[in-house]
């Protein structure tokens, strides 16, 4: 967690071990995210060391501008079929996920899917892991398309 540590101490600040876990935990360490949360916290401490007790904090603020911006962006560059593919894939749960299970939670053939899947994957929103796996290319991008819902089709 040096990518807030040290920004941090080089103020001549410090953050608590426990905060930057937390961090760690709500970003999945995903380097983007990883500089939001940091600063959002720098901007919400008030004293040093920097405690966990502000990371729920910092947490809704960096959500709600990933939601506005980060998210918002890739999600508005997805047809109406390619939204409703990946709403599919945010329902099943956290990822990765089977493109079988993607295509019965739409009702439809695995193999009739194939051009739409492969053009969510040219958007880089989605990837294949595993032969006949997908996951999203970012974290948390399931858990904003269930904070939007399905009316954004």
């Amino acid at each position: 967690m040096e990518a807030i540590r040290g920004p941090v101490e080089a103020e001549g600040e410090a953050i608590s071990t426990d905060a930057l876990e937390a961090i760690a935990e709500q970003t999945r360490r995903y380097p983007y995210f990883l500089q939001e949360w940091g600063f959002q916290i720098w901007n919400l401490a008030e004293m040093s060391p920097i405690e966990r007790e502000l990371v729920p904090v910092a947490t809704n603020l960096a959500v709600r501008r990933l939601d506005e911006s980060f998210f918002r962006v890739r999600f508005d560059r997805l047809t109406p079929k390619e939204r409703e593919y990946v709403f599919a894939m945010a329902r099943l749960g956290a990822g990765p996920y089977r493109s079988s299970d993607v295509a019965a939670m739409l009702g439809e053939p695995v193999q009739s899917l194939g051009p739409r899947r492969a053009s969510i994957i040219r958007k880089g929103m989605i990837y294949s892991p595993a032969h006949g796996d997908i996951a999203f290319t970012v974290p948390l991008f399931e858990e904003f398309l269930g904070r939007i819902g399905q009316q954004a089709v």
